[in-house]
């Protein structure tokens, strides 16, 4: 097998924006399939995928999937367990978009269920791949910054009305909310970067008014290697804060704005169209140094692609997954210790 068909399952942001690009971008896999029962994103996925199978549901992906060697999730929240368990119990691999699951338990439940068929299982943790993060990644390891002893990280959007959408208009049970939306990704780079949290304290709060979710929240994590990570989250920031502030032994790291490939796939920009993907412009370099001594570092670019490049040599090649699904389950555990903490802090008021 040289290409492996893969079907979508939701075509929305997430499955339109990041992962049909991102498929179709690497060689050795093609978007086979497109499940949405919307007609408007069906005749998108058409023209944008010629030759895809698009149906209305995932009945209809299953009942004859003869072409498909990987189901990706990229549904609402709280369809991803019962999706991902589905594609499972027929034999096919899996990518589920984050959060990987509205629960610790139901995330444990997919993961137990790809070891038991012996199936490859994986999340789509893309900010793993952003600039800033793989750049810090470097400085950490080159040991430019010496021990870490604060990681403050922002995902912060000045957004005072709501679109509406699910992801505001939902309720916390069905995964809505901005811890699930960005805390998924915040807590899951700060895992990578500095291993298991021992202590975990939050603020969650409902903003806006007429919305069921959390739209503003910050976490305090301990690290079991003596770490504080600060994580910072809101739709409701006028101003935003540095994207990563991180202070060292020996330096300190300090970037603002966002990863641009994010809004290059919006902007329909795809990866190996001739243009250099995922680097930053200089005057969005971040700094590294101490006092007054802070120079510009060249950062690495970014890399979405590495993901699906990872995913096909999972399948083809038998290497590891590129992001470990335990991972996803022990990163809903935190935010799970989060939404108690932040519960206890209001019922004292």
């Amino acid at each position: 097998m040289s290409e492996l068909g893969v079907a979508i399952v939701g075509y929305g942001l997430a499955g339109s924006v990041f992962h049909a690009p991102l498929i179709a971008a690497e060689p050795r896999m093609r978007v086979a399939s497109v499940v949405t029962s919307s007609p408007e994103r069906a005749a998108r996925a058409a023209a944008e995928h010629p030759g895809a199978r698009v149906v209305p549901t995932p009945d209809d992906l299953f009942a004859d999937a003869a072409d498909i060697d990987l189901v990706v999730v990229a549904t609402p929240n709280r369809t991803h367990a019962p999706l991902a368990c589905r594609a499972l119990s027929v034999g096919l691999p899996v990518v589920v978009d984050k959060p990987f699951a509205v629960t610790a338990a139901d995330a444990a439940n997919v993961v137990a269920a790809a070891e038991a068929a012996g199936l490859p299982l994986s999340v789509f943790q893309n900010r793993r791949w952003d600039s800033d993060f793989l750049t810090l990644r470097a400085l950490i390891a080159e040991g430019a910054l010496g021990a870490v002893r604060r990681f403050e990280s922002r995902f912060e959007r000045w957004r005072p009305a709501t679109k509406g959408t699910w992801r505001e208009a939902g309720t916390v049970a069905e995964g809505a909310g901005i811890l699930f939306d960005l805390g998924s990704h915040l807590v899951d780079q700060a895992l990578v970067l500095f291993g298991p949290v021992v202590d975990v304290h939050a603020e969650i709060d409902a903003r806006r008014p007429g919305i069921a979710a959390d739209d503003d929240a910050y976490l305090a994590l301990t690290h079991a290697d003596g770490t504080y990570s600060h994580l910072w989250m809101s739709a409701v920031a006028p101003q935003l804060g540095p994207r990563l502030h991180v202070q060292g032994s020996l330096a300190g790291y300090t970037v603002s704005g966002l990863d641009p490939q994010e809004d290059a796939l919006r902007a329909g920009r795809r990866p190996g169209d001739g243009t250099p993907w995922g680097t930053v412009a200089p005057e969005h370099w971040g700094l590294v140094g101490e006092g007054a001594d802070q120079r510009p570092r060249e950062p690495v670019p970014g890399d979405y692609p590495a993901f699906y490049a990872g995913m096909a040599a999972a399948l083809l090649d038998g290497a590891p997954v590129p992001v470990d699904p335990r991972d996803a389950v022990t990163t809903l555990e935190i935010l799970e210790r989060a939404r108690a903490v932040a519960s206890g802090r209001h019922a004292a008021r």
